[in-house]
C-alpha cells in the first residue's frame, strides 16, 4: 500500500510518522470489529489520520500495537 503523505491532514511532516494501516487492519491486529476502531476513534481513544478526498482512516501501526499491549494487561479493556 502507497500512502501519499500530502494529503494527510494532522501533520505537514507526515513522513516521519511511521506505517500507517486501514481499519480493518487494526481491528485485525486487535481482533475487534472495524467498527470498534472507528468509535475508539470517534470517542479519542484512538488517533487517526485522514487521507485522501474521502478523508478514510488510517492508524499509526506503532499506537496499535501499543494498545494491543495495553489492552492485554486490561484483560482486554481499554482505559482513558
Amino acid at each position: 500500500m502507497t500512502i501519499d503523505y500530502k494529503l494527510l491532514k494532522p501533520n505537514k511532516k507526515a513522513e516521519t510518522l511511521g506505517e500507517l494501516i486501514t481499519v480493518r487492519d487494526a481491528a485485525q491486529v486487535l481482533s475487534v470489529h472495524v467498527n470498534t476502531i472507528r468509535r475508539w476513534n470517534d470517542r479519542g481513544l484512538l488517533k487517526a489520520y485522514r487521507i485522501g478526498s474521502r478523508g478514510d482512516r488510517r492508524f499509526l501501526l506503532n499506537d496499535i500495537r501499543k494498545l494491543r499491549i495495553r489492552m492485554k494487561s486490561n484483560a482486554g479493556y481499554i482505559d482513558r
